[in-house]
């Protein structure tokens, strides 16, 4: 009897320390705080020049540098917005995320472990060099190999049918339909040379699972996908919602799938800065070289913001501003852990 009072006693202990800590979130996370913490980052970035458009894809290069947008949606499905959420750009890497979740709901995490990899390449995101060292292994989802490969693991019986379920598991997580960048599309499979050549490397170590050539077909269409600042952070706001789209309501993956792509995208989500990022942020996060970047705080919302001008490692250089600037103002990174 004595045992068992102690055990309801610390669950009570427990439970009015957790309602304590979400008490505190609440507080930090009202509309009014959000709404100025997007003020103020937009305001404050706004007139940055740093950085400059990818042009190693000829079609990004002409894309306006001025678009600036921010959006964060909640768990709850409250949309927040500042600057241009209008203007679309190419999705590009941010695809990424969301294929290797695909990948994981389909086939289990452990096949992603299997099949891909998860471990980050201390490469660049497009080396050969990773696949040669490691025979196809030990790569990730978020890095061009690993890319191509969870595209190619994406079920379908053809190309048709694999590229029309990756736009749709897409659109399901911007909770709307996307549409394909048709010159960006174009302007990639016409240079995509390198990752039909990685494709191939990866088909000689048994590490590609559809035709290569159709499969990095496919991959150039998925990040050829437009999105708007909007549409980012809705898709982020659904993995921080276990998910389950905060605004449309649909579950478009598991909470297990969660579980196991957001590790990913905290550990090689920035490419070579994804440490150097998770270390200034606390938050999971992918980048895109089409200017946008999407960033979860698992239980609280997703936030997206798309700048196009890059900095050296690939990463939109006002998006990584913003995103860390609201994450401090709000109190909000996990590891930011006050003692009781």
């Amino acid at each position: 009897m004595k045992n068992s009072l102690l055990v309801l006693v610390f669950a009570l202990s427990a439970s009015f320390l957790m309602s304590c800590a979400t008490a505190q979130v609440a507080t930090n996370l009202t509309p009014d705080k959000i709404n100025a913490a997007l003020d103020e980052a937009y305001n404050k970035f706004k007139d940055v020049k740093e950085g400059k458009n990818a042009d190693y894809i000829k079609e990004l290069a002409t894309v306006d540098s001025k678009i600036f947008g921010i959006a964060l949606v909640t768990t709850d499905g409250t949309v927040y917005t500042k600057g241009d959420i209008s203007s679309m750009v190419s999705i590009q890497s941010v695809s990424k995320a969301f294929v290797a979740a695909q990948v994981i709901e389909e086939m289990g995490h452990q096949a992603m472990q299997d099949k891909i990899g998860v471990d980050a390449t201390g490469e660049v995101f497009n080396s050969i060099v990773a696949v040669e060292r490691m025979r196809g292994k030990e790569i990730n989802a978020l890095v061009n190999p690993g890319a191509i490969a969870a595209t190619s693991l994406v079920a379908g019986k053809d190309s048709a049918a694999i590229w029309k379920s990756i736009l749709m598991k897409q659109s399901d997580f911007a909770g709307r339909q996307l549409g394909l960048n048709m010159p960006v599309y174009i302007s990639e499979a016409g240079d995509n040379l390198r990752n039909q050549a990685i494709a191939h490397l990866l088909k000689a170590y048994g590490r590609m699972y559809f035709d290569p050539v159709q499969a990095t077909d496919i991959y150039t269409k998925q990040c050829a996908i437009n999105v708007s600042a909007k549409d980012l952070a809705t898709m982020g706001a659904t993995l921080a919602n276990g998910g389950v789209n905060p605004v449309t309501k649909k579950k478009v993956v598991s909470p297990e799938t969660v579980m196991y792509t957001l590790p990913v995208m905290a550990t090689a989500g920035l490419y070579d800065d994804s440490g150097i990022w998770y270390y200034n942020s606390g938050l999971p996060a992918k980048s895109g070289v089409g200017g946008g970047i999407v960033a979860v705080c698992p239980g609280k919302f997703g936030i997206g913001v798309v700048s196009p001008p890059l900095d050296a490692a690939g990463n939109s250089v006002k998006a990584q501003m913003v995103i860390k600037y609201v994450v401090e103002k709000l109190g909000v990174n996990p590891f930011l852990i006050q003692p009781k």
